[in-house]
């Protein structure tokens, strides 16, 4: 499965499973001092970022790939939703078309499949920006214990890309998930989002990795990048 036909899925029940990615949103906005009024929201998901803007601005618009996600998105005179990929460059020269005075983009960025490229058109806008990626100490010890290779791209290659594009600060921040049982953690996996498409274990692995996880909780590593 596409991962953002995984996202569209599990849009109506995503709510309930993205405690971590909300965090994250607060902490991304918390980096944005200058109150924008023309915002563009990069992988803008079912409207984390918006439902926490406390401030009036004239025009947000919001980009993603998962029509599920557009389909719960806010949407207003002063909220406009746009289908469209990030990895597309098609995109932005429709973006480039309208003037935005800051960009953001929450727990999106990890799916890119050109990263460098994506913050080349991102640093053509010539605007403020505030960016939360998922890196691959993204549930570290599960893929320890599965003997699997990390999904998302470490910290130390973002951090390279990143200083390519923009004079910007990053802070690297982990976070801890804890569950009841390992059913419940893996339940999260699924319906969560934050493991992309991927489905590389059998039933049988599946169920000896439940057994053999040794914690009770996931760890999530996520990189802020803001001007």
């Amino acid at each position: 499965m596409k991962i953002n036909e995984q996202f569209s899925k599990y849009a109506a029940h995503y709510g309930r499973y993205n405690v971590i990615q909300e965090q994250v949103a607060t902490t991304l906005l918390s980096h944005v001092h200058n109150k924008p009024k023309r915002i563009l929201d990069l992988g803008c998901g079912s409207g984390a970022l918006v439902n926490k803007i406390d401030w009036e601005y004239e025009q947000f618009t919001g980009v993603d790939f998962a029509q599920g996600m557009l389909d719960l998105h806010p949407k207003s005179k002063s909220i406009e939703c746009i289908y469209g990929d990030f990895n597309d460059p098609k995109l932005y020269e429709q973006l480039r078309l309208r003037d935005f005075d800051y960009i953001l983009s929450s727990s999106a960025l990890q799916w890119t499949k050109d990263l460098n490229q994506v913050m080349a058109n991102i640093q053509e806008f010539n605007a403020p920006v505030s960016l939360a990626i998922f890196t691959s100490g993204t549930f570290e010890t599960l893929h320890k214990t599965a003997f699997l290779k990390p999904l998302l791209r470490s910290k130390e290659e973002v951090y390279e890309l990143q200083k390519k594009h923009f004079d910007a600060n990053f802070e690297v921040m982990q976070y801890k998930l804890e569950f009841e049982n390992t059913r419940d953690m893996f339940r999260y996996i699924k319906k969560s989002g934050v493991s992309g498409s991927r489905n590389e274990l059998s039933y049988k692995e599946t169920k000896a990795l439940m057994n053999e996880y040794p914690l009770n909780y996931l760890e999530f590593e996520v990189v802020f990048i803001y001007s």
